[in-house]
């Protein structure tokens, strides 16, 4: 910690429209009102989500008796010379990490443990997160002491902004020579200050209780007493009983599926998941040590795949979620309506033949789809008018929940068929391989993550999954069936990586596979439209 002739430092990082401004503002008024010299700046930025502005406050710890000199602050932060580095998501915590910002044997982290993702972590085909354990691995080896904690659900159950959250973060810290009462006068100065004051208390009562739970722990540890886990037995769920006869990994992502059946569609449907996942299980099961030694990792990543393959999205489903009384919630709460206050919300669909034909016996959807594809072929645009339906009237609401309750009619649409015709060929491709070889089923379960978004982008996934499965899965030119597995896991991490499909044909060639089939795309030529002809000048 700095001596006594050093300022306390303080690096904030906050992203766009978070209040990072008006919590400098806050520390710095707090500061002057504690007697102490104090000087804060921002120093804007692009970070990886863009928007992202740092601000950086030094305050010295003593008060100034009459005609003292007054200290000289720097106005930019100093790698290796913080003390208390806050940041409001946990990536941007770990990118200051990197710069510099923070030791081991001196710098105090508050940060976030929610992420917001970036654009190359949006734009991956597969799961390009960063996962956060590396992260947070990262924050314990470069601090002196850390506080980790969910800043946006306090932020969203005190309806404040963030930054009130990381005020009481930043006073329950200890680091500054400024008592709560301080704090607490500033917020209560603030026309934000309601709400703002509860954000402030949650964040200072999590944070307070964090350290004595942490400060117990130790103490315990060193008398050489350790806490002792609580054996009160968890009541048993109905749920629970249910999945008994399932492998106790597999349970949880299982729960989860069953639940999201129930609400997609129906019991029936969601006894059908089940029966999936339970044919999954007893073939990966004959494969017993392997299996157990790796907790049924096939059937937990079928389970998860399937569950979201099973709910695809068709206009029924959008409709359902955005008529749902919990959106409608959240999206009052995110605009912040004031009681008495109107609020007008307004949806924007543009269904196309493909949705309208989802819904429809296979005969008229193929006839529909066919006279769409002759249009198109003819120079035509691709039939899908742009709807702007109120959700706040009443005709505008009945008609998207009059939408949503069709999906009594799910199971006899043309989508419907085709795709249980789809997810059974490759349930039969995993239970095969899981039973040959436990790699090889692992492997091909995992291919399910290629099955995402909707539109173009869910049937090119298909189209790669059916490719591996028919040309890979079962081929027969492989040597064992642990060289089918590497070529398998080659092939959909080729597909993840690259949405055009290039690097998966690279990968099946090397293996003496077919490439993918080139899809037909209507060209259109359009007249270049001249520019308009200049008036001649009149005459003098």
């Amino acid at each position: 910690m700095p001596g006594p002739a050093q300022p306390i430092t303080i690096l904030v990082c906050a992203l766009g429209g978070e209040g990072g401004g008006v919590l400098t503002e806050w520390l710095v008024e707090a500061a002057r009102l504690a007697g102490l010299p104090v000087q804060g700046t921002s120093v804007p930025g692009v970070a990886q989500r863009t928007g992202s502005t740092t601000y950086y406050i030094e305050v010295y710890p003593h008060a100034l008796d009459a005609g003292a000199k007054r200290p000289v602050f720097s106005l930019s932060p100093v790698p290796g010379a913080i003390d208390l580095l806050v940041s409001s998501e946990l990536l941007e915590t770990v990118r200051h990490i990197g710069l510099g910002m923070a030791l081991a044997n001196r710098t105090t982290i508050i940060s976030a443990s929610t992420r917001t993702l970036t654009t190359h972590e949006r734009l991956h085909m597969g799961d390009g997160r960063v996962p956060s354990e590396p992260l947070l691995a990262a924050i314990s080896r470069h601090s002196l002491e850390h506080q980790v904690f969910d800043m946006a659900t306090l932020a969203r159950e005190s309806g404040t902004a963030v930054s009130a959250v990381m005020l009481g973060a930043i006073a329950a810290s200890g680091v500054l020579p400024i008592s709560r009462a301080q704090f607490e006068r500033v917020i209560a100065d603030d026309v934000r200050g309601t709400a703002s004051m509860k954000g402030f208390a949650a964040a200072y009562g999590a944070l307070t209780r964090q350290k004595e739970s942490r400060d117990f722990v130790a103490s315990a540890h060193a008398v050489g007493e350790a806490p002792q886990p609580d054996t009160t037995a968890a009541p048993t769920t109905g749920a629970k009983a249910d999945f008994a006869e399932f492998p106790e990994a597999v349970r949880p992502t299982l729960a989860l599926g069953f639940a999201r059946m129930l609400d997609y569609q129906d019991e029936r449907y969601a006894r059908l998941y089940l029966d999936r996942v339970r044919t999954i299980c007893a073939a990966e099961a004959s494969q017993a040590g392997l299996a157990l030694a790796n907790d049924f990792a096939t059937s937990r990543e079928c389970a998860r795949y399937l569950a979201l393959w099973m709910a695809f999205d068709d206009i029924v489903r959008v409709a359902d979620l955005k008529s749902r009384k919990s959106r409608l919630r959240r999206v009052r709460d995110e605009v912040k309506v004031k009681p008495g206050e109107l609020l007008k919300v307004y949806d924007h669909f543009r269904p196309g033949i493909a949705e309208v034909a989802a819904l429809l016996p296979e005969a008229v959807a193929t006839r529909l789809r066919s006279w769409d594809r002759k249009r198109q072929a003819r120079g035509a645009e691709a039939f899908a008018p742009a709807l702007k339906i109120p959700l706040h009237g009443i005709l505008g609401f009945a008609s998207l929940k009059i939408l949503s309750s069709l999906r009594w009619l799910r199971p006899h649409g043309s989508r419907y068929q085709e795709e249980q015709v789809l997810i059974e060929k490759w349930l039969a491709a995993v239970a095969r391989g899981a039973t040959s070889n436990w790699q090889l089923g692992q492997e091909l379960a995992l291919c399910g993550r290629l099955i995402k978004g909707y539109g173009s982008t869910n049937e090119q996934g298909k189209n790669h999954l059916l490719h591996i499965v028919d040309h890979l899965a079962a081929a027969a030119f492989f040597s064992g069936e642990e060289e089918r597995a590497l070529a398998v896991r080659d092939a959909r991490v080729a597909a993840l990586a690259d949405d055009s499909g290039k690097a998966l044909d690279v990968v099946l060639s090397s293996r003496g596979a077919p490439k993918t089939e080139v899809r037909e795309i209507p060209i259109k030529f359009v007249r270049q439209r001249q520019p308009p002809k200049a008036e001649p000048a009149p005459a003098k």
